[in-house]
C-alpha cells in the first residue's frame, strides 16, 4: 500500500456527502411514524363529581341589541333614545364595576348607529364590550 501525496494536478474534493445525513432522516422519520400513535391514546380517568353551581345575575353580560332599523334594546327591553341607554348603564355600572356588555348588531343596521350606540356604551363607564356575530336581536 503505498501513500500517495497530492499532486498539483489534483484538486481538492468540494462535494458534501450527504448519506449520513439521509440516513439521520430516515432513522428520525420511522421514529415519529411509530411514537404518534402512541401520543393520540387517552387515559380513562373516573373524574370527581361536584355540586352545580349558578352564577349571579352580576356575572352575566347585558345584552345590547341593534336591530335593521337602529332600534336599540337592553336585555330585551326597548330603549328610546342613547341619552336613556347611557343613564341606564351608568346606574348599572355604580351597582357592578365588573359589568360587561355583549352588543348584537343586524347586518343591515349601518355603522353610524353602531358607533354611536358604542360611544354611549364607553361614555356609560364600561371598558368590556364584546360583539356577537349573529343576525338580529339576542
Amino acid at each position: 500500500m503505498a501513500f500517495q501525496a497530492q499532486s498539483e494536478e489534483q484538486e481538492a474534493m468540494s462535494e458534501i456527502n450527504v448519506t449520513p445525513l439521509v440516513d439521520v432522516m430516515l432513522v428520525l422519520m420511522v421514529v415519529f411514524l411509530v411514537t404518534a400513535p402512541l401520543l393520540t391514546q387517552s387515559v380513562k380517568v373516573s373524574l370527581p363529581k361536584t355540586a352545580s353551581t349558578d352564577q349571579s345575575d352580576k356575572d352575566q353580560p347585558m345584552k345590547l341589541g341593534i336591530d335593521a332599523q337602529g332600534g336599540v334594546t337592553l336585555n330585551t327591553q326597548p330603549v328610546a333614545d342613547l341619552a336613556a341607554l347611557e343613564t341606564t348603564l351608568k346606574t348599572e355600572v355604580q351597582s357592578n364595576p365588573e359589568l360587561a356588555v355583549h352588543l348584537y348588531a343586524d347586518q343591515a343596521v349601518n355603522y353610524a348607529q353602531v358607533a354611536k350606540v358604542m360611544a354611549a356604551v364607553q361614555r356609560a363607564g364600561i371598558g368590556k364590550m364584546a360583539f356577537v356575530s349573529t343576525e338580529g336581536q339576542p
